[in-house]
């Protein structure tokens, strides 16, 4: 039995969720989701809550409870309040600044890096703090993932690009005679 599963997942007020032909939609206050849900998890719907439960008691259909349980948790909770991923920027010279709809990053290259931003997350860089918002939980992870990539954090100084709750693990430099 799935735990995650088999929990029922409340609908929050000024949120709809429609399933028409496998196609699970959540529509709240700061946009809308749309994800295919195979017919081997059965959702029903009522106006407060949704509830789910496998169709035939396979392996692969329990896996796929949990898993879309998940799915629809995250939908409900991006479309009424928005996923936030901090990224700090760590470093002599390491800037970064958003030029319409690309993120421009000062990492120690002899160039600047050119990040395009996805259209469904909105960026803001601040001293050396980067917030990424979303509504789309996995697009957020994504792109701080993408971006943290770059520049990642080296252990004997602590330069690079790190998640807001990381913690860089230092190492002692190399000792003099």
């Amino acid at each position: 039995m799935s735990r995650i599963g088999k929990k029922i997942i409340a609908i929050p007020a000024k949120t709809e969720v429609t399933l028409v032909n496998g196609l699970l939609t959540v529509t709240g206050p700061h946009g809308s989701l749309s994800r295919h849900i195979k017919p081997e998890v059965t959702i029903t719907i009522t106006p407060e809550q949704i509830t789910l439960l496998p169709v035939k008691e396979t392996i692969a259909n329990r896996a796929l409870w949990g898993t879309y349980a998940s799915h629809i948790i995250n939908m409900v909770t991006g479309v009424h309040t928005p996923f936030v991923k901090k990224l700090i920027i760590e470093g002599i010279g390491y800037k970064s600044e958003v030029k319409g709809n690309q993120l421009v990053l000062a990492l120690g290259f002899s160039h600047p890096v050119h990040v395009e931003i996805p259209t469904t997350l909105k960026v803001t860089a601040e001293k050396n703090v980067l917030t990424i918002t979303g509504i789309n939980t996995e697009d957020v992870g994504a792109f701080a993932a993408k971006i943290r990539s770059l520049k990642k954090p080296e252990p004997y100084k602590g330069k690079g690009i790190r998640g807001e709750f990381e913690v860089v693990k230092r190492k002692q430099g190399k000792k003099t005679a």
